[in-house]
């Protein structure tokens, strides 16, 4: 399967958190994604641009908390990440980049 221009526009990037480092030592990788992303296009799109089989997507929105930016008050985006697990012997080394 060749990746389609549509599939990088639902993969924005890759999450590195503590937690996301976590979910790695369990065969997963989290994303963030288009807000509008299904959980069979995410399948899709992972599968198409790093050619690995993906086992299950699980997806969590999270919202944009209020914070202050330079004294005045804002809001942070909402933002939609996907955690993707992946089949055994499938591995995705996201601090190489595309």
């Amino acid at each position: 399967m060749t990746a389609k221009p549509e599939h990088y526009d639902l993969i924005k990037k890759p999450v590195i958190t503590e937690k996301a480092t976590m979910a790695s030592e369990a065969n997963a990788v989290v994303f963030q994604v288009a807000k509008d992303a299904t959980k069979p296009q995410i399948k899709e799109a992972v599968e198409a641009v790093f050619g690995v089989k993906v086992k299950a997507v699980n997806t969590t929105i999270t919202k944009g908390k209020v914070k202050k930016f330079r004294g005045r008050p804002g809001e942070r985006s909402d933002v939609k990440k996907a955690y993707v697990t992946l089949e055994e012997g499938n591995t995705i080394d996201v601090t190489t980049g595309l």
